[in-house]
């Protein structure tokens, strides 16, 4: 089965054409990519599988499942790094995993588990400091952490290693 498919999916902007008939496949545990130049759509596709752009026309499905603007009923196989991460800048990681863990429907004994285990992951297992204090290479790793916190089937990642510097790009692609 394909964890992902999208069948003619078109975008436009204005009467500019972002997305023209796009299909794409994808087999479940596999690794995919897109590679283009700046303002080819590529983060618009990916906000698009993941429900949070509006498509013109076309079909996207996860696991099977119709994907749809402003619809969440595929949010729980999903996750999702965008390219510049977004925090509330008062918490600490794990306050903000713990949070994060409470809106995806994790329970309490759940989050005590997995939010350990996955700041050790990234590498901020010992880390107590606010987000407000975070380096942009640690607020990547936040935002990685995040993204897996649900234990997604399909991970949606917006140029992961941006912020990281080379030890932390090959830490992530350990992952």
């Amino acid at each position: 089965m394909n964890i992902l498919e999208l069948k003619n999916v078109s975008k436009k902007f204005g009467s500019k054409n972002v997305l023209n008939n796009l299909n794409l496949s994808v087999p479940t545990g596999s690794i995919y990519g897109f590679v283009g130049e700046n303002g080819a759509g590529k983060t618009t596709t990916m906000k698009m599988i993941l429900g949070l752009e509006e498509k013109n026309s076309g079909e996207i499905f996860i696991k099977g499942q119709p994907v749809h603007f402003g619809d969440n009923q595929t949010n729980h196989l999903t996750g999702y790094l965008p390219d510049v991460p977004e925090f509330y800048n008062y918490m600490s990681g794990r306050e903000y995993l713990k949070f994060c863990g409470e809106i995806t429907g994790l329970t309490k004994k759940q989050s005590l588990q997995k939010i350990p285990e996955i700041l050790a992951l990234v590498g901020l297992e010992n880390n107590k400091k606010k987000i407000k204090g975070y380096s942009r290479g640690m607020k990547q790793r936040l935002g990685i952490a995040q993204a897996l916190l649900n234990d997604p089937e399909l991970l949606i990642c917006d140029e992961p290693t941006s912020a990281l510097d080379p030890s932390g790009r090959n830490e992530f692609r350990k992952c």
